[in-house]
């Protein structure tokens, strides 16, 4: 990779990955002048109002949450409940969440496999300890998944905590793994001001049945991706991409045609 990077004839880097490793491409790219497409960590909101539909926003939430065993940079890993139905809303997440399959990733039955190495699986058991420090509470999950036959395995559990504040350190650094915490909001105001308090602006979920609602808090949200009523639903045509510490650059459709060509003007006078 560094070699890519550093390369003389190599004009555009098109990376995916962390945010620590984007600024160092960023850097020895820079003196280059080279194109940059990159697209970095995100610490994504679900921003759940109480005019939802609640059995779709759970069931969807389940998905953003810990799909790929939440190692995926799109995943909603704060989730933002108005209070008129936060104590609903948690007992169904952590209801439906109990009910998940970690196991053998092959198995048609299972929900979450193994995490991608020993070391992500300390950094999550690290970060859940830290949110017990902060003054979370573990709702459900918080420990190694004991699979039969995988002894050894990188399995944890889906993992639900409470409690915490929205500028914890667990809540503004990038997990990137089945740990998600649930924090209460009354206005739209305060659901706007906790989603935007991270580096990052990957994407964001937005759940009610109001339009004008959802226009209002998308537009002031701010991240390269808005889903309402939804989660992860892509057209390779159109723009994606991140903001702020998650990345610089679009791609998809056009723009990733932009990207990865030069525009050249040339006039012939005949």
């Amino acid at each position: 990779g560094n070699s890519l990077v550093c390369h003389p004839s190599v004009p555009l880097i098109s990376f995916t990955g962390g945010t620590k490793t984007g600024e160092i491409i960023a850097r020895q790219a820079a003196p280059m002048f080279k194109k940059l497409s990159l697209e970095l960590g995100g610490k994504n909101p679900n921003i759940v109002f109480d005019d939802c539909n609640l059995e779709e926003c759970v069931a969807t939430s389940l998905r953003s949450s810990f799909a790929n065993q939440g190692e995926i940079c799109l995943c909603g890993s704060r989730i933002f409940v108005q209070k008129g139905i936060y104590d609903q809303f948690l007992a169904k997440f952590i209801e439906k969440t109990n009910k998940m399959v970690v196991g053998d990733p092959t198995s048609e039955k299972t929900d979450l496999g193994a995490l991608v190495s020993k070391e992500h699986l300390a950094k999550i058991e690290y970060y859940v300890q830290l949110a017990k420090e902060e003054g979370g509470k573990i709702e459900t999950g918080g420990q190694r998944a004991n699979v039969p036959g995988m002894d050894g395995g990188y399995y944890y559990t889906p993992t639900i905590i409470t409690g915490t504040g929205h500028l914890c350190r667990v809540n503004q650094e990038e997990i990137f793994g089945p740990v998600v915490t649930v924090i209460p909001f009354e206005t739209i105001e305060q659901a706007i001001e906790m989603s935007n308090s991270v580096p990052q602006g990957l994407c964001a979920s937005i759940w009610t049945e109001s339009q004008r609602k959802a226009h209002k808090v998308a537009a002031a949200l701010k991240v390269g991706v808005v889903w309402v009523n939804s989660w992860m639903i892509r057209d390779l045509r159109t723009p994606f991409g991140g903001v702020r510490a998650s990345g610089v650059g679009r791609e998809g459709g056009e723009h990733s045609i932009d990207f990865y060509t030069e525009a050249k003007n040339i006039c012939l006078k005949y």
